[in-house]
C-alpha cells in the first residue's frame, strides 16, 4: 500500500529528535510522530504500516536507535505514568458538580505539552478514536520490536526482578486500592449498604491483599503459585467490595436517589474494573500486547472523558427510573377503566374547569394592573400555580397534567408484552387511557366555557362594564387562530407541562432521599411546636401531596414566567394551555356578544382548541413515554403488532375510545 509522502516525513521527523531538548519539544515530538502514525485516520492497516516503517527504519540507523533510547529514558524519567494508569478517566474529586467542571476545562482551554501529567501528555498525543484501533490492531511482533528499540536495558530490577512496566503497575493498583479504600469507607456509602454487608468488611483488608501482591511480585524468589494465590485473592477481594457497594442500590430503591451517590458508587466500580485490567496486565505472559490493549482502552477512557452527555446519562438514568416509577404509580390513579371511574374522571374535570374560569378572569384582572413584564408574569405565575393547588386539594383535575404521568404507567406495561393477550391487554389500557384523557378534555372545556362566559356577565351587570374591553376580546382571537403560530405554542406548553413532571418527580425523590417526612413525624423540635399528632399528620400529608404541590406550582410558574424570559431574549414564545385558551374565548365572547358569531376570526378560534388540546396531551405524553422507556430499559417491543392491534380495535369498537362499555349484569347460573 502506497503511503506517499511518508518516508520523507519520517525522515524529517527522526532528525527532529532530540532527547536534550527541553520538556515542551520532548513532548511536541511524540505529538508529531503519533499524528504521522495515524495519517488521515481513514485506514489502520496504512497505520500499521507506519509503525512497521517507523521500526525499520530505526533499527536500521544505530545513531537514531540511541538517540530514541535517550530520549525515552528521559521521558520515563519526567513523566511518570502510574497517574495516567490510576487516575485518568476517573474524576479528581468525588461530586458531579465538581467533575462537569473539570469536564467542560477539559473541553474548552487547551492542554500544554509542556506538562510532567502523564494523563494530559496521553490526552494530547493519542485524542482521536481512531488511535485505539491502530492501537488495539497491532501484533505482538511489531510491539516487542517496539519495546526493543525504546528499552532494550530495561532488564529486570536488582532487587526483584520485576521491570519498570511491573512496578508502574503495582504502583496504580496501590493507589486505586487507596481511592476505592476511602469511597467504600465514607459514610453515606457506608451507612446505605446491607447490614450483611457491613458485617463482611470486604474493604478492611483490601490494602493488606495488595501488599502481598506488590511482596510477591517484588520478591526474587517468588514461585508462581504464590503469586496466583495473592493475585485470585486480590480478585476475590475486589469482587467482594463490588458486590458490597451494589448493595447500596437496593437502598435507593426504598430510600430516593442521589445522583452524587450514583456518582460515587459508579466511580468506585470503575476503579475496580481499572484494578483488575491492571492486574491482568501485572501476570501477563506478554507485557507488550497487554499494554498496547490498555492504551487502547483508555484512548476510548479519554473520549468519554469530554463528553458531559455521556457524564449526565450515566449518573441521572437512575434517577430518570425513580422519577418515571413515582409518575407511573401516580397514573394509574388517572386511568379509568370503568363506567363508574368514568364518570369520576368527568365531575373531577368539571370542576377543575370551574375553578379554571376563575384562573382566566383573574389573569385578565392582572392585564388591568398593567404590571412590567416580568411582575406581571410573576403575579401570573402566582394566579396559575393557586389554581393548580387549589384543584389538587379539592381532588380535581387539569386534563394537560395526566400524559406525563399515565405515559411511564403505560411504558412499565411494555415491559409484559410476550403473548398475543398480553397485546391484546396492552390495547385496552390504552383505549382506557385515550378515553380517560378525553373525558378530562371535555369535562374541563366544556364547563371552562359557560363558567367564564357567567362570571364575565355577572361582572358585565355589576360594574356596568364588560369584563375585558373590545379591543382585548379581538386581541384574544387573533391570538389563537388556527392558521398563526398557536399550534407551535401548544406544543411548547407540552414540554412544559412534561418539564413540571419532572419536577415532581425530583422533588418527591428529594423528599424522600433525605428523609423529611420522618424528620417531620419524629424531631423533637418540630414535635413541641407542632404536638406529636399535628406532626404526624403533617408529615403523612405532604408524603401524599408534595408531588403534586411541586407540579402544579412549577407548571404555574413555568406559564407565567417563561414567556416574559423568552420576550426578553427576543425569542417570541408564548404558551397556549387549551383550558385556559377556551376561557379566554368565552371572555371575549361576552364582551362581543352574539355578534361575534358572525366573525370569522371566533370560529378559526374555536378550531384551533381541539388542536391545542391535542397538543398539549400528545407532546407532554410522549416526551414522558419515551423518558420512561429509556429509564425502564424498555427494549426490543415489536411495534407492528401493537399498531396492527390498534388498527382492529378501531375497526371493531371505535367507541371505546371515547366511552366506556357498558358492564352486562352476570346471570347465576
Amino acid at each position: 500500500m502506497k503511503i506517499g509522502a511518508a518516508p520523507k516525513d519520517l525522515a524529517s521527523l527522526l532528525a527532529a529528535l532530540d532527547p536534550a531538548a527541553d520538556l515542551a519539544h520532548r513532548h511536541l515530538w511524540l505529538i508529531n510522530l503519533l499524528d504521522w502514525v495515524r495519517g488521515k485516520r481513514d485506514s489502520v492497516p496504512a497505520s500499521l504500516e507506519r509503525v512497521q516503517l517507523f521500526l525499520d527504519t530505526v533499527a536500521a540507523r544505530p545513531d537514531t536507535q540511541q538517540r530514541l533510547q535517550a530520549w525515552w529514558s528521559t521521558l520515563v524519567d519526567q513523566v511518570d505514568i502510574t497517574t495516567l494508569l490510576a487516575d485518568f478517566g476517573f474524576a479528581p474529586r468525588t461530586a458531579l458538580v465538581s467533575e462537569v467542571a473539570e469536564r467542560l476545562r477539559t473541553k474548552l482551554l487547551p492542554g500544554s505539552p509542556e506538562t510532567i501529567d502523564a494523563s494530559e501528555l496521553f490526552m494530547l498525543a493519542l485524542p482521536s478514536a481512531f488511535d485505539a484501533q491502530w492501537l488495539a490492531a497491532l501484533d505482538e511482533t511489531q510491539l516487542n520490536r517496539l519495546v526493543g528499540l525504546l528499552a532494550p536495558a530495561d532488564a529486570e530490577d536488582t532487587t526483584g526482578g520485576a521491570t519498570l512496566w511491573h512496578r508502574a503497575l503495582l504502583d496504580a493498583i496501590t493507589y486505586c486500592a487507596g481511592q476505592i479504600l476511602s469511597t467504600g469507607f465514607a459514610p453515606e456509602l457506608r451507612l446505605r449498604m446491607s447490614e450483611s454487608a457491613r458485617e463482611g468488611q470486604p474493604f478492611h483488608a483490601l490494602i493488606r491483599d495488595v501488599e502481598s501482591l506488590r511482596v510477591e511480585v517484588l520478591h526474587a524468589l517468588r514461585t508462581p503459585d504464590r503469586l496466583n494465590e495473592c493475585a485470585q485473592r486480590l480478585r476475590e477481594r475486589l469482587e467482594a467490595c463490588r458486590a458490597a457497594a451494589a448493595t447500596v442500590y437496593a437502598h435507593f430503591e426504598q430510600n430516593g436517589i442521589s445522583v452524587g451517590l450514583v456518582f460515587r458508587l459508579r466511580q468506585l466500580r470503575e476503579r475496580i474494573l481499572r484494578v483488575r485490567e491492571l492486574l491482568d496486565c501485572l501476570l501477563s505472559p506478554k507485557p507488550a500486547v497487554t499494554a498496547a490493549r490498555l492504551m487502547a482502552h483508555l484512548v476510548m477512557v479519554g473520549q468519554e472523558r469530554r463528553s458531559l452527555r455521556a457524564l449526565f446519562a450515566a449518573n441521572s438514568s437512575l434517577l430518570a427510573a425513580k422519577v418515571a416509577e413515582r409518575s407511573a404509580e401516580t397514573g394509574e390513579h388517572y386511568i379509568t377503566r370503568t363506567g363508574a371511574e368514568y364518570r369520576s374522571m368527568l365531575r373531577k374535570a368539571a370542576g377543575g374547569g370551574a375553578l379554571m374560569a376563575f384562573t382566566t378572569m383573574a389573569k385578565f384582572g392582572l392585564y388591568a394592573l398593567a404590571l412590567s413584564a416580568f411582575w406581571g408574569g410573576f403575579m401570573a405565575g402566582i394566579n396559575y400555580a393557586v389554581s393548580f393547588v387549589l384543584i389538587q386539594l379539592l381532588h380535581f383535575t387539569v386534563a394537560t397534567k395526566q400524559p406525563a404521568m399515565t405515559a411511564p404507567a403505560m411504558a412499565a406495561k411494555l415491559k409484559e408484552l410476550g403473548t398475543g393477550d398480553a397485546v391484546e391487554s396492552f390495547v385496552d389500557e390504552i383505549t382506557h387511557l385515550v378515553r380517560s384523557q378525553v373525558a378530562a378534555v371535555l369535562g374541563n372545556v366544556l364547563v371552562v366555557f359557560p363558567a367564564v362566559l357567567a362570571l364575565a356577565t355577572a361582572i358585565a351587570l355589576t360594574t356596568g362594564a364588560p369584563a375585558i374591553s373590545e379591543k382585548q376580546a379581538e386581541h384574544v382571537f387573533e391570538s389563537l387562530h388556527l392558521l398563526g403560530p398557536s399550534l407551535f405554542f401548544a406544543a411548547f406548553t407540552g414540554v412544559l407541562l412534561f418539564a413540571s413532571s419532572i419536577i415532581a418527580g425530583w422533588t418527591e425523590n428529594w423528599f424522600v432521599l433525605h428523609r423529611l417526612d420522618s424528620a417531620m413525624h419524629y424531631n423533637p423540635r418540630i414535635t413541641r411546636l407542632l404536638g406529636a399528632e399535628r406532626a404526624t399528620r403533617w408529615a403523612r400529608f405532604l408524603r401524599e401531596n408534595l408531588s403534586g404541590f411541586a407540579a402544579n406550582i412549577s407548571l404555574g410558574f413555568m406559564l407565567g414566567l417563561v414567556p416574559v424570559f423568552a420576550a426578553f431574549f427576543g425569542l417570541g414564545l408564548d404558551v397556549r394551555h387549551v383550558t385556559l385558551s377556551t376561557g379566554q374565548v368565552a371572555a371575549a365572547s361576552a364582551t362581543l356578544g352574539l355578534q361575534v358569531l358572525h366573525m370569522p376570526a371566533f370560529w378559526w378560534a374555536v378550531a384551533s382548541l381541539p388542536f391545542l388540546g391535542a397538543l398539549n396531551v400528545s407532546v407532554s405524553f410522549y416526551l414522558a413515554f419515551r423518558l420512561a422507556l429509556r429509564a425502564q430499559n424498555v427494549s426490543g417491543v415489536d411495534r407492528s403488532r401493537i399498531y396492527a392491534a390498534i388498527r382492529a380495535r378501531l375497526r371493531t369498537a371505535p367507541l371505546s375510545f371515547f366511552k366506556p362499555e357498558r358492564s352486562t349484569p352476570t346471570v347465576a347460573a
